[in-house]
């Protein structure tokens, strides 16, 4: 049975432990807010020129581009956005989760994996799946120049032939406690839905420079649309698993408090009966 000192030093230590996931909280909604900030004003623009790209393309040839090739799939890469950091809750689990789902359905030998966050390329890379690229420690002081460059990556594994159809799955972010895990066909580039004949549309400029301007900026803005929600949903997760970390260590503080204060009311009642059995036996006496 615990003593009192015992107790005494579980509360203390806890109480350290209370501090820090509260400063873990505040430092995570702080970068939070700026995310989140970001993402807001990045979506509009997305999805506006998912739009246009959407309603460019049945009016396109494919070869005009190599991003728009569709061919024969032979091998498959899915790019996997995890944390380089834990302590974010189910975060990362849900999302490796989903992937080991995917890659299974796809065929593991067919398959490539491409891991942003140091959590997902350890988790795979010690299990021996075939990861070909991973990207760790960029996330404080992310920018758009990243979306550029690890686009361009991928496209060059594209355009080269070393994979056939790129899948992204990442977190997208609809509230501080709510992230849906999404998986999206990245490459190539094919939108789902009726194609209808634009031919009588006129293009300023020509169709062939739209083409060759718009989808690689289009290719940008998705990779950056990823990394932001990603971003905002990891300290969006973090935020919550550090505040339920804080009540639980006042809970269990409280409980400790009531079980120190049993102990030591019980061990001033022993002392109390003590001592009026010894006033009484001096009275016999």
């Amino acid at each position: 049975m615990a003593n009192l000192k015992d107790i005494r030093d579980r509360i203390k230590s806890i109480r350290n432990i209370q501090q820090v996931t509260k400063a873990m909280k505040m430092v995570a909604a702080a970068k939070l807010r700026k995310a989140q900030e970001r993402m807001e004003q990045a979506r509009p623009y997305e999805e506006r020129l998912s739009q246009v790209i959407h309603s460019l393309l049945p009016d396109v040839d494919r070869s005009l581009l190599s991003l728009l090739d569709v061919r024969e799939v032979k091998r498959i890469a899915v790019v996997v956005f995890t944390s380089d950091r834990g302590l974010a809750g189910s975060f990362n689990s849900n999302i490796i989760r989903r992937a080991e789902e995917e890659i299974k359905s796809f065929g593991r030998e067919v398959t490539d994996l491409i891991c942003f966050g140091r959590r997902g390329r350890d988790y795979f890379r010690k299990r021996d799946y075939s990861v070909v690229k991973d990207y760790a420690d960029f996330w404080s002081d992310l920018n758009f120049t990243h979306a550029m460059e690890f686009g361009e990556e991928l496209i060059e594994l594209f355009v080269s032939g070393r994979i056939d159809e790129v899948y992204i799955i990442y977190n997208w972010f609809r509230s501080v406690g709510t992230q849906k895990i999404k998986m999206e066909r990245l490459l190539p580039l094919v939108y789902e839905g009726e194609e209808q004949s634009l031919s009588e549309r006129l293009y300023e400029p020509s169709k062939e420079e739209l083409v060759c301007s718009l989808i690689p900026r289009h290719m940008n803005v998705e990779m950056w649309k990823y990394l932001l929600e990603s971003f905002a949903s990891e300290q969006a997760a973090r935020m919550v698993a550090m505040d339920n970390a804080t009540e639980n260590a006042g809970e269990l503080i409280h409980d400790l408090r009531l079980e120190f204060n049993k102990l030591r009311q019980a061990s001033i009642t022993k002392e109390v009966l003590e001592i009026i059995s010894g006033a009484e036996a001096l009275k016999v006496q």
